[in-house]
Formats: structure tokens, C-alpha cells, sequence
């Protein structure tokens, strides 16, 4: 089955959890954003996604990307889909109209990104960078760079790519040796090489602009001597750029997307920002793409969730124990789905999806808050969620969309194992996106060590402090969300304070730290569904599972930490 989008679902979360339209329109540059606007958009971005990106999903993953002279050829069916992504305007959701956008809120880009990931995640990889790469262009590139190129990425007439990784440079940026040289006509010639380049090379668009991290000859060594080059296949001329693509990667998945080496012999290209200063323009792409990586995680697990739910409604194997369930009939066997361990799996998983889209949207809404609104304090407590909530949802999304697919898979015992389902598709799809845009314990170390720490965990805490505003303690649910979110406050005093004993104790403890976070997060999020959701039945099941299943794991991280604080702090009192 092809995934099927469903914007009732999302409408909920938008209009009545989230009150998405009445705090967006108080925005300058929504004033004309309505329910209506909001409601039509999602409409027609469902029906584009399930008739136009789903279909050729499962041909992209059994055909892949063909490789020769050079060249890539991407799957039957790409080509066609991405130019009706192009005619339609999706690529321009949210980007500015003098650019040739739409200036719609940011949060509908969010939504639309995660159902064409979970419709077809190969595909969704050669647009998935344009919103990073207009944002780093609009904010450092030139005017001259901007009307060249800015609107043509805006429009999706051109994709882009993002060349940071070298072979022996992984996630450590400060070894690229990609080199830059400045020419006297105020370009730069580059050359080097980059591996894992999605996008590198295929037939979606005739140009494609690579946003090349190098270091020019004089450069400081490490980080701090990195610059940021634009770098297109086609010159402005229409001639070939010295822009080469040696391979393309076999992957465990995303057989659909060229994840290409590249290399560049002496290339031309022209600088994007300060000198040595490639790392701040190049963050506001990155930035960007880590939050369309948790939402892809969203999708990928709600595509996962889908097929196994549907399968468990079809599937009839052995007698449930408990009541007889009113659709046996005059069956023999009952339906997977009324058996206690498959309803466990996906409820779960569907708590899960629920949960994090409320935190995912919230922060897509707060980027534009922290873009427009008029009030630079409202503005400063935007920035501060988006700074610390979007580590935490990159890695805990993906972390779920990888175990909780693995989850679905079981749902269909020995036939989610074949290809015939399409589930173990979404295994293998799903894993990578717990490595790129940063690993996952990348992020856990950003959030902890450079974002919590770096002020004493006051930006944390002040985050909490808001979330409690929005709570009433008067009722049971939230008075309980109110406690773990001071026990989380109290936790990060105590890291603080450990960690001035012990500088190793934040990078050991980082990805714990982050599960309880995001934990509270989600103990948020399913008492802001429980006071404002309508049809209690619909949410039930999932808030149900939530605090059975998922919850008590904020108990036993909120333990590891404290531990490992105590083992540091310990010895210190003794001696």
C-alpha cells in the first residue's frame, strides 16, 4: 500500500492543539493567513503527495539510481513527479514572494516535507536541501549571488546541494582539505574532493548548486579557517563547470536518491559570506535541515505505522485472549490487531507520531515567530526553543522512525520480511536518518554541552518554566507533567554542577539527558492533546499507551543521569 496523507489529523493538531492560525496571523507577514488558506494547502498537498509522489515509491527502491559516463539516471517516474513538484509551487511554500515564494508559514513546508518523506523518501532527498540552501543564500550570500540563483532554488528550478564530508573527514569539519583560491575576478577555484553527497549528480534539474565547505591557502587550521563557496554544475554562460560526480554509493537504502563522490578540478565558484567564516552560513543550512530530518523520522514512522495497522485489520491468526471480540463472527482465528502484544506495538508507535508532531509544528511555528514578530523578547523565547528543541527532535524522532519501523515490521511476522509488503523498505530507508545532518550523538552533545551548559542551563530552564506556564496544575494529568518537568530543571542544576568536577561527565551522559527531554516534551504534548483535542475516542488508545509504555522510560534516563552525577560528585564531598 502507498502512504495516504491525512490533513483531518494534521488540522487537529494545528487548529486545536497548537491554535496555529490565530498566532500566526498576528504576524505581520501572515496578516491574510486564514483556517481556510491553512485547510486548502493541506488538502491539496495530501492529495498531491498520495496521487503524484507516492506511486513511483516502491520502483525507486527496486530500480534505483543508474550510474554511467558520469551521469545519473533516477528512477521511472522521478523525473515526471519532481517536475509536477516544481509546476505546482511546493518547492516555494514558504519562501519570500519577491523570490519567487509563496511566504506561507513555515509550519506547512513542516507538514508537507513529512508526508512526501513518508510517501517516498528517496525522491523527497533532491528537494530536501532547497529550504536550507535559499535560507543560507538569502542571509550571507551577495546580491549579485542572490539574483542569480536565489530565486531559481526558491522555485526548485534548480536543486542544491550541501558538499561538507570528505573521506577523511566525517563529522570532524575542521580536516576538510577541500581547497579555494581566489582568482583576480572575484571568483574562487576549487578543488577536492567530497563523499555522501546527496543529489550529488542526477536528471531532475539541467543546473544543480553545490554549497562547497573549503578552506582557502592562508586559512587558520581547524573550523575557524573554513569558507563557504558556491559552486554550480552549469556557469552563468551555460558552459560545464570542472564539477565531477566519480560514483554513486550501494546503500542499505534510499535506493531512490544518487548519494554521490564528487570532485572538483578547480571548479569555479564564488564565495557565500566572510572568509573563514564558512561554518556560520553554512549552520543556517544545516540548522534547517535537521528539523526536516526529525520530520522525516515523523513521516517514516507514520508510513510504518500505516501498513502495519492495515495488515493487523486484515490478518487473522490464533484467538486473542480477553472478551471475544465482537468481529470474530464465525471466524476461527481473530484478527492480529485485537491481540494484546500488536495492539501494544501500535498504539505505541501512533503515541509517538501524535506526540511529536505537536512539538514538531510547534517549532516549525516558532521559527516564524522568531522571524517576524514585532516583540524582540517573543522573538528571543522563539529562538531559544528552536536552538534547544531541535536537537532533541532530530535524534529522538529518528531514533523512533528506525526501532518503532523495526516494531511495525513484527506486526507482519515472517512477511515483513520480503519485499511484498513494502515495510522492510521503510527499516532500511529510516536508519540512515539517524546519521546524517549530524549523528544523533552529535546532537545529544549539542544540546547538552553547547547549548545547555554554555549559560548554566538558565536558556533550559527558562524553556521549562514556559511550558509549565501553559499548564494547569489543578488537574491531575498536568500536575504530573509539571513534576517531571521541575525534575528535568533540577536535573540540569545538577549536570551543571557535575560537570564542573568532571569535563568528560555531559559527553557520557548527552544522549540520556536528551531522552529525558524529549520525554518531558512529549508528557507536554499529550496533556495539550488531552485538554483541547476533540473526540476523546481517537486519542485514547495512543495517550493510554504513551504513559504505560513509553513514559516510565523519563524514570529510569532521569536515574542514569543523577547516577552518573553522583559518582562524580561523590569522591569530591569525601575527599
Amino acid at each position: 500500500m502507498n502512504y495516504i496523507p491525512r490533513p483531518d489529523e494534521v488540522r487537529l493538531i494545528l487548529d486545536t492543539v497548537l491554535g496555529t492560525v490565530p498566532r500566526l496571523s498576528a504576524l505581520p507577514a501572515f496578516a491574510e493567513f486564514d483556517q481556510d488558506l491553512q485547510a486548502q494547502v493541506l488538502d491539496e498537498a495530501g492529495r498531491f503527495v498520495a496521487e503524484v509522489v507516492a506511486p513511483p515509491n516502491r520502483g525507486g527502491d527496486e530500480i534505483g539510481c543508474r550510474f554511467a559516463d558520469g551521469s545519473v539516471v533516477t528512477p521511472p517516474g522521478f523525473r515526471e513527479a519532481y517536475r509536477a513538484f516544481v509546476d505546482g509551487g511546493w518547492p516555494a511554500l514558504s519562501a519570500a514572494p519577491e523570490d519567487g515564494g509563496q511566504g506561507l508559514p513555515a509550519v506547512l513546508e513542516a507538514v508537507l516535507f513529512e508526508w512526501l518523506s513518508a510517501a517516498n523518501h528517496g525522491l523527497t532527498m533532491a528537494p530536501g536541501l532547497l529550504h536550507g540552501a535559499y535560507e543560507c543564500l538569502k542571509h550571507h550570500g551577495s546580491d549579485e549571488l542572490k539574483q542569480r540563483y536565489l530565486s531559481k532554488i526558491a522555485t526548485g528550478e534548480w536543486l542544491a546541494t550541501m558538499c561538507l564530508t570528505e573521506a577523511h573527514a566525517g563529522s570532524d569539519l575542521g580536516q576538510v582539505r577541500t581547497r579555494a583560491a581566489a582568482q583576480a575576478d572575484g571568483s574562487f577555484r576549487v578543488a577536492g574532493g567530497k563523499i555522501f553527497i546527496s543529489g550529488g549528480e542526477h536528471d531532475l534539474t539541467d543546473n544543480i548548486v553545490h554549497l562547497v565547505l573549503c578552506r582557502m591557502p592562508d586559512a587558520p587550521a581547524g573550523p575557524k579557517g573554513l569558507s563557504l563557496v558556491l559552486v554550480p554544475k552549469l556557469l552563468p554562460d551555460g558552459s560545464r563547470n570542472a564539477v565531477h560526480c566519480e560514483r554513486i554509493e550501494e546503500k542499505m537504502g534510499l535506493h531512490g536518491s544518487s548519494t554521490c563522490v564528487m570532485r572538483f578540478d578547480d571548479a569555479t565558484g564564488w564565495l557565500i559570506g566572510e572568509p573563514n567564516r564558512g561554518l556560520a552560513a553554512m549552520f543556517v543550512m544545516m540548522n534547517a535541515a535537521r528539523l526536516h530530518v526529525a520530520l522525516q523520522g515523523i513521516g517514516l514512522l507514520d508510513a510504518a505505522w500505516q501498513k502495519a495497522d492495515a495488515y493487523a485489520h486484515e490478518r487473522r491468526q490464533m484467538r486473542a485472549p480477553g472478551p471475544t471480540p465482537a468481529s470474530r463472527g464465525s471466524e476461527t482465528a481473530d484478527l492480529v490487531a485485537e491481540h494484546p502484544a500488536i495492539r501494544r506495538i501500535l498504539d505505541t508507535q501512533r503515541a509517538w507520531i501524535d506526540g511529536a508532531r505537536v512539538i514538531a509544528y510547534r517549532t516549525a511555528m516558532q521559527l516564524d515567530v522568531a522571524r517576524h514578530d514585532l516583540d524582540p523578547k517573543a522573538r528571543e523565547r522563539a529562538q531559544r526553543w528552536c536552538a534547544l528543541v531541535t536537537p532533541v527532535l532530530k535524534a529522538a524522532c529518528t531514533q523512533q522512525a528506525f526501532h518503532g519501523a523495526s516494531e511495525c515490521l513484527q506486526v507482519f511476522g515472517g512477511h515483513g520480511y520480503v519485499r511484498e509488503w513494502g515495510i522492510e523498505q521503510v527499516v532500511r530507508d529510516s536508519r540512515v536518518t539517524m546519521i546524517y545532518e549530524g549523528t544523533n550523538e552529535i546532537q545529544a552533545i549539542d544540546l547538552l554541552v553547547r547549548k545547555v551548559l554554555a549559560d548554566g542551563g538558565t536558556g533550559m530552564s527558562g524553556l521549562l518554566i514556559e511550558l509549565r506556564d501553559e499548564l494547569d496544575a489543578a488537574r491531575d494529568i498536568d500536575a504530573d507533567v509539571q513534576r517531571r518537568l521541575a525534575q528535568l530543571r533540577y536535573l540540569t542544576t545538577t549536570v551543571a554542577m557535575a560537570s564542573q568536577a568532571n569535563a568528560s561527565l555531559p559527553f557520557e551522559v548527552a544522549d540520556d539527558y536528551l531522552r529525558v527531554v524529549m520525554l518531558a516534551l512529549l508528557a507536554w504534548a499529550w496533556a495539550r492533546i488531552g485538554r483541547t483535542a476533540p473526540d476523546p475516542a481517537r486519542w485514547s488508545a495512543p495517550e493510554a499507551a504513551f504513559r504505560r509504555w513509553v513514559l516510565p522510560e523519563f524514570e529510569m534516563r532521569l536515574g542514569i543521569v543523577k547516577r552518573a552525577c553522583e559518582a562524580v560528585v561523590a569522591p569530591q564531598v569525601s575527599a
